[in-house]
């Protein structure tokens, strides 16, 4: 099981949760400090993970296919792709945001993560049952005023969903997006006050949404966007 942005709020507890339901996870992250620490919380839930550092801003193709490269030397083969890893600057009227930062949004919140899913189909074509989840934000508040390429992505992901699902319909690969709800992450810290933030739960409330996204059971979301209610 690959986990993006294993070391944010999300994927940690992702990540751990997996290794709970006794998965090998591979955990992928720019940050090699925070990546170690995740090491050890996932090791301590009884499953030694592999560490992948990557920076999915400056990563190519030719990146992600050394990556699938080495994940099918170590394992053999790839059951889950569970993309957590964003990107948001913070909000930004688009009229006064920085080229760069537009772009730098648009690259890693949706082309890496394409890129990224594209270099693993041959690999998650080898498992029995295989699933690629996208995490998703709140479409309906990210497509409002100030969310900015951040915002543009999370939507363009969204059709990703059904465009690839629709493609891998007569595969074993299955495609799913989660929006796990506010979760009290860094990332909605930027646009939140975190002090009058009364709605967003903590990232382990939504960790078993994930494994059941990436499980079998997953199966009865193919396709969908799933916004579990609890």
């Amino acid at each position: 099981m690959l986990v993006t942005g294993a070391h944010g709020g999300l994927g940690t507890a992702a990540s751990v949760g997996c290794a709970r339901a006794g998965a090998t996870v591979v955990l992928l992250g720019r940050k090699v400090p925070r990546l170690n620490r995740v090491y050890d919380a996932v090791a301590a839930a009884g499953a030694e993970p592999l560490l992948y550092p990557l920076d999915l801003e400056g990563a190519s193709a030719d990146d992600y296919a050394e990556l699938a490269q080495r994940i099918e030397t170590e394992l053999g083969r790839l059951d889950g792709v569970l993309h957590c890893a964003a990107n948001f600057p913070g909000l930004t009227p688009l009229l006064q945001t920085d080229p760069a930062a537009f772009a730098r949004a648009i690259h890693v919140n949706l082309t890496a993560r394409w890129w990224l899913t594209q270099a693993c189909i041959p690999l998650l074509a080898k498992a029995d049952d295989a699933a690629v989840v996208l995490v998703l934000d709140d479409l309906a508040r990210v497509g409002q005023a100030y969310w900015g390429g951040y915002g543009l992505a999370q939507h363009a992901l969204a059709g990703m969903v059904g465009m690839l699902q629709g493609e891998l319909a007569n595969s074993k690969i299955r495609v799913s997006g989660l929006q796990p709800g506010p979760l009290r992450t860094p990332l909605r810290a930027k646009a939140y006050v975190e002090e009058s933030d009364r709605i967003a739960k903590d990232p382990e409330a939504a960790a078993q949404s994930c494994v059941t996204l990436l499980s079998a059971a997953g199966s009865a979301h193919r396709g969908q966007i799933w916004a579990p209610t609890e």
